[in-house]
């Protein structure tokens, strides 16, 4: 068969953990993975691979109704999909991608049947040793189908209730007093900048990174969460306005790298990671400067109310992050109110 019989063909090759080398041929850039009737990968010289070419065209050009490869595609065209933040999207791709290797051939009436819960179970626990991904496979998988039960493509969604394999427990995960010096002493500047940005604002790190100075009047500072939608409006106390300077005529973002650009986020959790291991820090991340924050706020005497208006948080967020999550920060609650009463009894003696 000549090459042009072929055009659009993807090729990637990928070493084994036994160390041989696969080629996985799939129809067209982003398109299905061609496979044999055993549901192995064809390779290049395989016989049976034209076959398969053709059939997965032929699909696309006349888009099957009854399997799933049909719910992902109209999932990916539908106003939910679009309505996602575009690190959302992209990490919906991956999965989708993966779903669709695995499952695409599943006929509507195979999705709906509750032995295919299983066979979902059995496909995230493969993930098992990487539990966040296994998560965030089956939640993808999960989102289809409620867009298809939604749309009335199929009566029943066998992935709801499926359960977590990753329970994150950041019980007493505030940044101390200590820990905060111990990595503003050896941060350099533009990252103890981004340290009290999240402190002072109790912003999520991806917001902080899009911060703009045209956000900026030198006296509040202006955000929308990506995650939630929520509009922020965060009046900068002393401490941070002094750290982030004057305006001027700067623009861009406030934080940005040694070279005097936007942060990757990748390249910041990098950076990140090298101060904390600089500083000995072990069992904190970024993202717990987040409710360190609330904990902050509320030590100070703030309401429940004017924390959600600083962080954007729900009132009720605020009230699990102190209930549940940050003890530490209840502690420091409680001797300061054991501390009250005992100047009470100080100025009522005998009670």
């Amino acid at each position: 068969m000549t090459r042009t019989n072929f055009k659009g063909l993807a090729k990637v090759q990928r070493t084994l953990s036994d160390g041989t080398l696969q080629t996985y041929c799939y129809a067209w850039r982003g398109g299905p993975l061609l496979r044999d009737a055993d549901g192995k990968p064809l390779q290049p010289d395989d016989p049976a691979l034209p076959a398969a070419f053709s059939a997965a065209h032929d699909c696309r050009r006349n888009p099957k109704t009854n399997d799933l490869s049909m719910l992902i595609r109209e999932f990916r065209s539908s106003s939910d999909f679009r309505m996602l933040s575009k690190a959302t999207s992209k990490d919906y791709l991956i999965y989708l991608d993966m779903v669709r290797e695995k499952f695409g051939r599943l006929s509507l009436s195979e999705i709906e049947q509750k032995e295919t819960r299983g066979k979902f179970k059995n496909w995230r626990d493969t993930m098992a040793e990487t539990p966040r991904a296994a998560d965030y496979a089956w939640t993808t998988l999960a989102r289809v189908l409620s867009f298809a039960k939604d749309r009335g493509r199929i009566a029943i969604n066998v992935c709801e209730r499926g359960g977590r394999l990753y329970h994150a427990n950041r019980r007493d995960r505030i940044w101390t007093v200590d820990d905060i010096a111990k990595f503003t002493a050896v941060a350099p500047t533009y990252m103890r900048l981004a340290m009290l940005m999240a402190l002072w604002t109790g912003q999520r790190q991806g917001d902080l990174l899009r911060a703009q100075w045209s956000s900026y009047d030198g006296k509040v500072l202006k955000m929308q969460q990506s995650k939630t939608g929520v509009r922020v409006i965060i009046p900068v106390g002393a401490t941070l306005r002094a750290e982030i300077g004057e305006r001027g005529g700067r623009h861009g973002t406030i934080l940005v790298n040694t070279r005097g650009d936007t942060w990757t986020a990748e390249g910041f959790r990098t950076a990140w990671r090298r101060c904390c291991d600089g500083a000995h820090i072990n069992g904190l991340t970024f993202h717990d400067l987040r409710g360190t924050a609330v904990t902050r706020l509320a030590l100070a005497g703030c309401t429940v109310a004017e924390i959600a208006a600083i962080t954007g948080h729900s009132m009720l967020d605020v009230h699990q992050i102190l209930d549940a999550h940050y003890l530490g920060g209840k502690l420091d609650l409680a001797e300061r109110a054991i501390a009250k009463l005992e100047a009470a009894e100080a100025i009522r003696p005998g009670t």
